[in-house]
């Protein structure tokens, strides 16, 4: 006689896999909604220009740093240095390539020795915060703040509080170069998610990553590597960090003293509202992409209506609370149904 399996049946899995496909489109109606609001206000807003060359280009640099973050938030960590990765590791490759007279170095490197050298640098930084945190189990958050503060003023003492100019065209062709009629920034921005959403889906690693996130001790007891797994996502998010800031550098042609100064607020704002839980294990790539294609469409709004820049920040803190409100009783219901 057969007997009843107390395992999960295949209904609930598929049920699962249903509610996370909700949840990562859980933004597409809120989309729309700017969409048509945005074509009311601006005639010039529904435009293949405007959401191409405005949108999606001034949308890549924090797009590959939400990325970063979102991996670092789904192990169940936090990386507020990201923002000041930004500036010190473009700055430091400039600085190496400008003379002297420029407010570089002197040394006058080639900008193909100095790029490498920016992102060892990157690599180095999220090794050691890393470090920090696995090995000698110190607050991620803690640590992250110090090293920001650390870094923002190495950046300031290194440029002098200036902007550095006059940049070689490869630190340019970031910003310039296009691909299919298309900027080269926009291609990596959705590259990056692509594989970025593929690995986190269907990896080994990634499901690891999810699984610490979730439960490190438990993760650990399965036979997860937690302490070389977490400094790995901080080396891939500081790397990521650098790669942005060279970007931004590429699309302004300089790099200032302040470059990245309060970008980790809005790359918050897009993670969360994109559903990525800051309590770690939870969340999915299409929807941190999600979050950054609605910031962007929110504040391409808010510029062609003339709106002062200081409310932009305004804005994003009001839907950060509203997401984190939606968030809590969207679980909450989950919950109930689960009972």
């Amino acid at each position: 006689m057969a007997t009843t399996s107390p395992s999960t049946p295949p209904s609930t899995a598929r049920e699962r896999r249903g509610l996370r496909g909700n949840r990562e489109l859980a933004l597409l109606p809120a989309i729309l909604l700017v969409v048509v609001l945005g074509y009311i206000l601006s005639p010039n807003f529904l435009t293949v220009n405007n959401l191409i060359n405005n949108v999606l280009v001034t949308s890549a640099v924090l797009g590959i740093l939400v990325l970063a973050e979102t991996v670092i938030l789904i192990s169940g960590y936090f990386d507020l240095s990201l923002e000041s990765t930004v500036g010190l590791a473009p700055m430091v490759a400039v600085w190496l390539v400008l003379p002297a007279a420029a407010g570089g170095s002197g040394l006058e490197l080639s900008a193909w020795l100095a790029i490498p050298a920016m992102l060892v640098l990157a690599v180095a930084i999220g090794l050691f915060n890393g470090t920090m945190v696995a090995k000698l189990r110190l607050n991620a958050f803690i640590v992250t703040l110090a090293m920001l503060i650390l870094l923002r003023g190495v950046t300031v003492g290194i440029a002098g509080g200036q902007t550095l100019s006059g940049l070689p065209s490869a630190f340019q062709w970031l910003g310039s170069a296009k691909l299919l009629g298309v900027s080269v920034q926009v291609w990596i921005f959705v590259l990056a998610f692509v594989v970025a959403y593929l690995f986190m889906r269907n990896h080994p690693t990634g499901r690891r990553i999810y699984a610490m996130g979730g439960n490190s001790a438990a993760a650990a007891a399965a036979g997860v590597r937690t302490q070389r797994l977490t400094i790995g996502v901080f080396v891939v998010g500081s790397l990521l960090a650098g790669i942005a800031g060279l970007m931004l550098t590429g699309r302004i042609a300089s790099v200032a003293s302040n470059q990245g100064d309060g970008m980790i607020f809005t790359v918050f704002a897009a993670a969360v509202i994109g559903g990525i839980s800051l309590n770690g294990g939870r969340g999915s790539m299409l929807g941190a992409f999600s979050g950054v294609i609605l910031l962007g469409l929110i504040q391409n709004i808010l510029v062609l209506s003339s709106v002062p820049s200081f409310w932009i920040d305004a804005v994003y803190g009001l839907i950060i609370l509203a997401a984190l409100v939606l968030n809590h009783f969207a679980g909450s219901s989950r919950g109930t149904r689960r009972d």
